[in-house]
Formats: structure tokens, C-alpha cells, sequence
């Protein structure tokens, strides 16, 4: 034997126990039957068949790494939260994803980008759960459901439908501020390198003296922002469906960390009541001229997964932890994640998914639960109840005293939010394809919308659609109908 070959590891199955071969079953001589008993036949077996875990509902195609967010910037006048705090480095995990594409789905679909963050704080794990689009679809959580399927397969053919996309958006009129940045030019990111991410949602923030504050996160690209053209994306999906993918491992293996900057919106407390739309409607942005960007720090990622099914695909991003000095706002959207988040990851990778390894707290955790599937580390509760006399954990007044809520009243009802003077469906994409588009980005916009409406979109819905683009800007809305109707 080599000496080479005397270093190679012998291999074991997942007991530790020694394996004769990884080429032929245990059989009845070299022509007879495989049996039972070869266990590790049965194991090699019984785990490939369970080697996937249900796919995530939205968002099933991603990438991810670790990194480090670093404090450049003094905020503690805004929050108390462990890792805002000046000088601080907080190691952490990031996922980046299509929305609407399953598992083998082109990195280059027009479609919204996820932008998942994971903070494993003094004080726990702190998850940001945004896009890279500061405003949504939708502003109620109640038609999340419904806007999904629209943008997934029909039942009857498993195809993918533009009439169903459109059907939807043109009856949901809150959907323009959206719609207008997905057919716009951030609607196909070159790379992951090269997008935006934000947290979307308004979020409180509380400092050290109880005061609170309502906050927007913003995540600039170091790296610049850059895009493709809907041929160079077509042509992409065919030539390396991983693109995006491979570019950033490639680019962290070679030492080219991508990194962004963040910055916050702070809008004070007392702002929101009387503000001119509604600050917590997650289809509205805050304009800069009224509460300006402010930096607090930098995300750089630096480091690949060892195992990308442990730790990217058994990720579990989670809007509900909020750490001390942060708490969630009126948003409907952002109450209504708090449940849903957290249920789909019981559901797809089991209840005990916050104890794997990319979930899992970089500090002691002191916890009640107990047992359940795939559970393998215990509670450290000397009974398994609360209280008890036997110097198990105890929850702390102090914390339960942080003032993270907000005063409500009100009879129950089903309503949108309260109009303001300012609340429309169509006043800022408008503003957005006016002022913020210039000429040239216009015309990949009206070529876009024109190019997907004539997929297969049904000529009620597209006159719907037509009108909708009027409302946003009656110029581009007429560029589109005369493309459109010209063929």
C-alpha cells in the first residue's frame, strides 16, 4: 500500500462504524438476492431517498455566504441593539434569491431578488428578511397567498402563465410602485455583487432611554449597481441557469468579497400619525428629502459555506427575531410574516430547525422546549416547566419592560390603512418613471412591460393593463398599447 493511500480516511457509516464496500450489497453468493440485514445498503438507501427537504414555497432558488457587519457609524442616539453599537463586528449569513422560481429555475427570470440576513448577536440571532426592492406587491398579508400563485404555474398545464401575473396586478392596483421596479431596468441584477438589498418594512427602533423611533433599512452595493437587458438575461438562462450562483462563490473563493453599506431612514416617533401618507404601507417609499439616509455600517461577505445544503438550504431567516432595541411596526405585511416565517420552517425542515447549524445562536441558549423529530440538543432546564424551584431559567421583568409597541385603539375591522392626503396606488411610480428614469431607461421599460404582455396575456386583461400603465404615467401607458397592439 502507498503511503498515499495509507493517509485516506477509512470509511464509516453515520455511526462511525467501519464499511467494507461502497461497490457491492451483501448477497447470497456473487448470483443471489441482496438481503435486509446489509445495513448499510439500507442506509446509504433510506438517506439518498431523503437527501431533499420540501423546497421553500417562495424563494427556493438562492445562494448564500457568511461575513461580518462592522459599525462605522455612531447610532446609538436610535437604538440600543447590541449590534449597532459603535465599533461593533457581528458575524452573519446572507441569502440571496429568486421569488418565484423553483429549485432548478434560470438565476436570470425577471423577478424580485431576496435579501435574507441573519445576525448572531450578544443578544441572539437578529434576522432581516428583505428584497432588493424597497417596496412590495402588496400592503396587506392577507393577499400574499393569492399574489404568489398568480406568479407561479397554472394547475391544469404546470406552465407559466403572464395572464395570471397580469390578472393580478392589473385588479390590485397597490401593486404599480412595484410592478414599475421588477419591468424596470433592477428587475434582473447582473450579479447578486450588484443589487441593492432592503429591509422594505418600517421597523422600530428603541435606544438606551426608551426612546423610539420608526426606521427603513437600505443596503447599497459597494460594488455598483448593475443590471442586464431582458435579451442578455434570456440569453444567460440558457448558457449557465447558475449564474448568479457561481459569481458569487467564485468571487468570495477568489478573494473579491463583495460587501455593502447601510444606511437608515429615521423617522421620529411622533412623525407617523400625522405624516402625509402612511409610513407603514410596505407599497410606499419615505423620500429622502424627508428623512435622509444615514450610515451605520458595512456587510462583507468572506466566507462560502463548507456544505451548501447544511448551510444555505437549511437556512431559517425569520422576521420575528427581533432582538432587544428592535421591535416590528403597524406594517400588515411585516405582523403577518411574524407567524408565517417561522411556521414554514417547522413545517420544511422540522421544529427543531433553530438548533442546525446555520440557525443556531452564537450564544448559550436557555430554553423549555423539549423533544420532538431530530432534536439533539436538550434544554439545560433542570424541569422541563416554568416556573420551577429547581434553578431553571427565568424570564426577565426588565426585558419584558422594553417598550418596542406602539398605542393602539379602534373597533375590528377589514379595512386598508387609513387614507392620508398623499395615499394613492399611482402617484410614486409615477414619480419614479418621471424623475427618476431618464429617457433611455424609459424605453427598456416600456419594452419590457411590452414584451412580457405579449406572452400569452389575454386581450380583457390586457386592456386592464394597458389602463393601469396610463394611470402610472398615460405617455408610457400609451407606448405600451400601441407596441403591444402593433404585435
Amino acid at each position: 500500500m502507498t503511503s498515499s493511500a495509507q493517509n485516506v480516511p477509512r470509511t464509516t457509516n453515520n455511526a462511525g462504524i467501519p464499511i467494507g464496500s461502497d461497490e457491492h450489497s451483501l448477497s447470497v453468493g456473487a448470483d443471489g438476492p441482496i438481503l435486509l440485514h446489509d445495513h448499510y445498503l439500507i442506509e446509504k438507501m433510506a438517506l439518498f431517498n431523503r437527501e431533499r427537504v420540501p423546497e421553500r414555497v417562495v424563494h427556493a432558488k438562492g445562494s448564500g455566504a457568511y461575513g461580518v457587519f462592522e459599525v462605522t457609524n455612531d447610532v446609538s442616539q436610535f437604538t440600543k441593539a447590541d449590534l449597532f453599537q459603535p465599533g461593533k463586528s457581528t458575524e452573519m449569513l446572507a441569502r440571496f434569491s429568486t421569488v418565484a422560481g423553483e429549485q432548478g429555475s434560470p438565476d436570470t427570470w425577471r423577478d424580485p431578488r431576496g435579501f435574507a440576513l441573519k445576525f448572531y448577536t450578544q443578544d441572539g440571532n437578529y434576522d432581516l428578511v428583505g428584497n432588493n426592492t424597497p417596496v412590495f406587491f402588496v400592503r396587506d398579508t392577507i393577499k400574499f397567498q393569492d399574489f404568489i400563485r398568480s406568479q407561479k404555474r397554472r394547475p391544469e398545464s404546470g406552465l407559466r402563465d403572464h395572464d395570471m401575473q397580469w390578472d393580478f396586478w392589473t385588479l390590485s392596483p397597490e401593486s404599480a410602485h412595484m410592478v414599475t421596479w421588477l419591468m424596470g431596468d433592477r428587475g434582473i441584477p447582473k450579479t447578486y455583487r450588484h443589487m441593492n438589498g432592503y429591509g422594505s418594512h418600517t421597523y422600530m427602533w428603541v435606544n438606551g432611554g426608551g426612546e423610539k423611533f420608526w426606521i427603513k433599512y437600505h443596503f447599497k452595493t459597494d460594488q455598483g449597481i448593475d443590471f442586464l437587458t431582458q435579451e442578455e438575461a434570456d440569453r444567460l438562462a440558457g448558457e449557465d441557469a447558475d449564474v448568479h450562483r457561481r459569481d458569487l462563490f467564485d468571487a468570495i473563493e477568489s478573494g473579491n468579497a463583495p460587501s455593502w453599506t447601510l444606511y437608515v431612514q429615521v423617522m421620529p416617533f411622533d412623525d407617523a400619525p400625522d405624516y402625509r401618507f402612511n409610513p407603514f404601507d410596505l407599497t410606499k417609499v419615505w423620500p429622502h428629502g424627508d428623512y435622509p439616509l444615514i450610515e451605520v455600517g458595512r456587510m462583507t461577505l468572506n466566507k462560502n459555506p463548507e456544505d451548501f445544503f447544511v448551510h444555505i438550504e437549511q437556512a431559517a431567516f425569520e422576521p420575528s427575531n427581533l432582538v432587544p432595541g428592535i421591535g416590528p411596526s403597524p406594517d400588515k405585511m411585516l405582523l403577518g410574516r411574524l407567524f408565517s416565517y417561522p411556521d414554514t420552517h417547522r413545517y420544511r425542515i422540522g421544529p427543531n430547525y433553530a438548533q442546525l447549524p446555520p440557525n443556531r445562536p452564537h450564544i448559550p441558549v436557555h430554553s423549555y422546549a423539549k423533544d420532538g423529530p431530530m432534536r439533539f440538543e436538550p434544554s439545560r432546564a433542570a424541569r422541563p416547566y416554568a416556573p420551577n424551584s429547581y434553578g431553571g431559567p427565568a424570564a426577565s421583568p426588565e426585558q419584558s419592560r422594553d417598550p418596542v409597541g406602539w398605542r393602539t385603539a379602534g373597533e375590528l375591522v377589514r379595512e386598508a390603512y387609513t387614507l392620508r392626503r398623499e395615499d394613492d396606488d399611482w402617484g410614486q411610480p409615477g414619480t419614479m418613471v418621471r424623475s427618476v428614469l431618464d429617457d433611455a431607461a424609459r424605453e427598456r421599460l416600456v419594452n419590457n412591460i411590452s414584451g412580457h404582455l405579449l406572452d400569452g396575456v389575454s386581450k380583457p386583461v390586457l386592456e386592464r393593463a394597458f389602463q393601469y400603465w396610463r394611470n402610472v404615467d398615460k405617455d408610457v401607458g400609451d407606448r405600451i398599447a400601441k407596441r403591444v397592439n402593433s404585435g
